[in-house]
């Protein structure tokens, strides 16, 4: 931990999904799109709601530490592009089993790389 990672905002707990319906809500009746390291489950909200997230990683991406990692880098590279969302969002990350050993750059890139084909993001038409 740094010195500014005190300062930096968090992902606080009413922006998670937590409980498994939610879960299992998005992955019924939400989109999906994989790419790279990453598959994504989303389900547009109202204009007027926050975007929560909630986040997977079975044991095929790797053992406890492994899964704890692929956790706070998806948590991270949600918390940071956030307000880039064209919308409101339930969305669910599942870390693929090729997510181990990624760095943060790279897990960043399919997560723009997977929203931007989902026409997520504020520049995006759809």
């Amino acid at each position: 931990m740094g010195a500014d990672s005190a300062n930096r905002p968090r992902l606080r707990a009413p922006l998670r999904l937590k409980r498994g319906r939610d879960f299992a809500r998005l992955r019924q009746q939400g989109q999906r799109r994989a790419c790279g390291c990453i598959l994504a489950n989303w389900q547009p909200l109202k204009p007027d709601s926050v975007s929560r997230l909630g986040v997977i990683a079975s044991r095929k991406v790797g053992g406890a530490v492994v899964r704890n990692r692929a956790r706070r880098l998806l948590r991270e590279v949600f918390r940071v592009h956030q307000h880039e969302l064209a919308r409101p969002v339930d969305m669910v990350l599942v870390a693929r089993a090729s997510m181990a050993g990624k760095q943060f750059a790279t897990v960043e890139k399919d997560f723009l790389t997977t929203l931007q084909r989902a026409r997520l993001l504020k520049g995006s038409i759809g």
